[in-house]
């Protein structure tokens, strides 16, 4: 998840092939930190937004316009000043360097060629958008960077525009092989380190993709490389300088099940065993990684309260089932006080007074038992203290076996509520799983005025054959597709054992080509607590076979009789119907 110097130049090259000679048609600057260009060139009119956020900073094509104040910033007055209608005659990255610079053609008041330059930093905190004239003198910078920030630059008007030091890092487009062995791979630190230690927009993420494709461990220290070791670390490293300078790139972004955890615009071979898809642009990757990675983050965040509630009480209920159990455990001795006190009543008789114990056959299991007595009592009296704690621990079987059941009940239906949380995708999901909540007395009622947009309904994917496939995001639209919505021939799926969405395939007559009960088996196994796991195994039988019983909480059913099929939670290449 970096945006480091190989991204920013596969973004180059794109924004060199669709926007040199293009002309600066609109500048806006919808945020205080961003700027967003309209340019007409050869390949037609199109959006570039440029952000400085301190952390998200990205440049980007995108169709997507934004809304900008009714009166523009100082900043953008003073590029619409200089550069309205300008032409842009360069894009370069200099020195592989987190840097863009646009190099832009325009006429002044009386009619003179004059050029700019327009520079975006894509530093972290430190990133700025910089406005300079032929000179490199500062004319103004979306963020004024004083000497009381920054000892190192001021970023000022009228002061001179230069890029700071990269302590000793090298420009990684002109090494060669002996250099490389004998500056980078010398140092007393991993591998991986050594790589992005020493050279310009090389990070982390891409150090250690090198050292997996040379099959080099990058945690391990240089020195233990073997000279094999460092030659092919070498030839790969090479090869990937080569691939940038030429401009072969490979956008993609690795979802891990239906979480995007990376881009990149090299191979990222080190995350075969994720999803890996590929794109045609790197602003497309870009734009939607973080839309992605945005939404994700933002459902997370709204539901952190709901989650935090049912992960205290799934807590509170599994440490009660913990304490339950032991305490059943300790009422399996009440079968032995029974037969104590039946063998006193058999052989009492016999015992003289004041007798500590005695040793009796046991006719129910044909052994020789010893039976402890209190003396100070007599043999009846023991006997009838025997059969006391045998009724005082029966009772206590009896009711922990019923508050064992309702304790598992209770973390089974937290457990699915966490799932579905997991799940949600919008804020119409989120509102009916608290709705659940509600309703089961975990969070209170509360009134609100706020309507939420929209109503959640469940997925709904089509499968290969045409058969249209239907998934509950949470409790209540599993018991609304079961049991209102579906039909007693139509299919129904749920992963064994864990909580998970109920999946419903429609078919009036009940049958269906094996490929779509394998799609719809990898459906329930990708909407279940399973979702992690290389393989899930799911139950499958027809609805008219699944019944719910009397008060049972929502989204629980019971069925006797099933099918089984084991298959992973991948849901790659089915298609999902927008409703």
């Amino acid at each position: 998840m970096a945006l480091d110097g190989i991204v920013v130049a596969s973004l180059a090259k794109e924004l060199q092939e669709n926007f040199t000679n293009a002309r600066l048609s609109k500048i806006a600057q919808p945020e205080k930190d961003e700027l967003l260009l309209t340019l007409k060139g050869p390949n037609g009119q199109k959006r570039l937004l440029l952000s400085a956020s301190a952390s998200l900073p990205l440049v980007y094509i995108t169709g997507t316009n934004k809304p900008s104040p009714m009166t523009a910033p100082n900043f953008c007055m003073l590029l619409r000043k200089h550069v309205a209608n300008g032409r842009i005659t360069s894009i370069t990255q200099p020195d592989m360097e987190r840097i863009l610079v646009f190099e832009i053609e325009h006429l002044d008041d009386l009619g003179d060629l004059r050029h700019k330059k327009l520079i975006i930093e894509l530093m972290g905190k430190h990133s700025n958008i910089i406005f300079c004239d032929e000179n490199d003198m500062i004319l103004d910078s979306i963020k004024h960077i004083s000497a009381q920030v920054s000892s190192v630059r001021e970023v000022l008007p009228g002061r001179t525009y230069f890029i700071p030091a990269q302590q000793d890092k090298m420009n990684p487009l002109k090494e060669n092989g002996e250099h490389f062995m004998e500056h980078a791979l010398q140092k007393p630190c991993s591998a991986s380190k050594a790589i992005y230690t020493s050279y310009t927009g090389i990070s982390p993420l891409a150090a250690n993709e090198f050292c997996y494709r040379a099959n080099v461990d990058g945690d391990a220290p240089c020195a233990s490389l073997t000279e094999s070791e460092q030659q092919k670390l070498t030839e790969v490293f090479l090869a990937a300088m080569s691939d940038i300078r030429e401009g072969r790139f490979y956008p993609n972004i690795i979802m891990h099940q239906d979480e995007p955890i990376e881009y990149a615009a090299i191979p990222l071979t080190s995350y075969a065993s994720d999803t890996i898809l590929p794109y045609d642009s790197i602003s497309e990757v870009l734009e939607n990684y973080y839309a992605q990675r945005s939404l994700y983050t933002r459902m997370r965040q709204k539901s952190a309260d709901l989650r935090h509630v049912i992960n205290t009480l799934l807590e509170r209920n599994r440490k009660k089932y913990d304490l339950q159990k032991k305490q059943l455990k300790d009422t399996d001795k009440r079968e032995k006080y029974k037969v104590y006190g039946e063998l006193i009543h058999t052989y009492g008789y016999q015992l003289e007074e004041g007798c500590k114990g005695f040793d009796a056959l046991n006719y129910y299991t044909n052994e020789t038992i010893h039976i402890p007595l209190d003396a100070t009592i007599s043999p009846l009296d023991n006997a009838k203290k025997y059969f006391d704690r045998y009724a005082k621990l029966k009772r206590t079987y009896e009711a922990l076996t019923d508050l064992i059941e309702d304790t598992q009940l209770e973390i089974d239906h937290l457990d699915s509520i966490a799932t579905a949380l997991d799940i949600a995708e919008t804020e119409a999901d989120l509102q009916q799983i608290k709705e659940e909540m509600m309703e089961s007395g975990y969070i209170k009622h509360k009134y609100s005025k706020k309507k939420t947009q929209g109503k959640s309904r469940p997925y709904h994917y089509r499968s290969t054959d045409g058969f249209d496939i239907y998934v509950g995001k949470n409790n209540f639209q599993n018991d609304e597709l079961t049991f209102k919505f579906a039909e007693g021939n139509d299919w129904w799926f749920h992963a064994k054992g864990m909580p998970g969405s109920h999946v419903l395939v429609k078919t009036k007559t009940g049958e269906m080509p094996d490929r779509t009960f394998e799609e719809a088996g990898r459906l329930a196994a990708f909407y279940s607590k399973g979702r992690g796991n290389e393989k899930v195994e799911i139950d499958y039988l027809q609805k008219k076979n699944v019944k719910k019983p009397n008060k049972a909480k929502p989204g629980f059913v019971v069925y006797y009789t099933n099918y089984s099929l084991t298959i992973q939670p991948d849901i790659t290449g089915l298609e999902l119907v927008s409703e």
